[in-house]
């Protein structure tokens, strides 16, 4: 039976509070050293998302109230999705520690680390004046982003085959069978 603070009507900060201790309680030295520095990253990009958030909240607000939101002002649209990407950038980039903290996954993921620099570069996109922007720095950005789906795309087709690798019964064959 399990204790009564992990079942999920209990106080989500005590459940929290025993994972953690449990995690470090499991952790050698080193292990417990990597954990506290993405604690201190949790809690900084938790600070940051927070004050991104207000700020996105504060801009559409004065942009509603001044009646400065419409349909023709790019620049506008462009403000406030640059800033909502930076939110979502922000809350993708703390998920990824969550996850390696509470699953015990490696500390980079380079699936996730491609997923950022593809929001990254998407935000760039939005946010990018094309009357002050060179031909060059459009190519360019253009590139790093197909480069980066390139990466990203190979990276998950890894993952993919290392599940079905360890998801296969014992004995079967690992190589393909042919079709047709």
């Amino acid at each position: 039976m399990s204790e009564p603070h992990h079942h999920k009507g209990a106080n989500p900060f005590a459940r929290e509070w025993s994972r953690l201790r449990q995690v470090f309680r499991e952790a050698s030295p080193y292990e417990s050293f990597e954990h506290m520095i993405i604690l201190v990253l949790t809690v900084l990009i938790m600070v940051i998302t927070a004050v991104a958030t207000v700020s996105l909240v504060q801009n559409v607000w004065g942009l509603v109230w001044q009646d400065q939101f419409s349909a023709n002002s790019t620049s506008a649209f462009q403000d406030v999705f640059g800033n909502i990407f930076t939110v979502i950038i922000a809350l993708e980039f703390k998920s990824s520690l969550r996850l390696t903290f509470v699953e015990r996954k490696e500390v980079v993921r380079g699936r996730t680390i491609m997923l950022i620099a593809l929001l990254a570069v998407a935000r760039k996109f939005i946010i990018l004046d094309l009357q002050a922007t060179s031909p060059a720095e459009l190519l360019a950005l253009s590139a790093a982003a197909l480069s980066l789906g390139a990466v990203y795309w190979l990276i998950r087709e890894q993952d993919v085959r290392i599940f079905m690798r360890r998801s296969q019964p014992p004995g079967e064959a690992t190589t393909p069978t042919k079709l047709g």
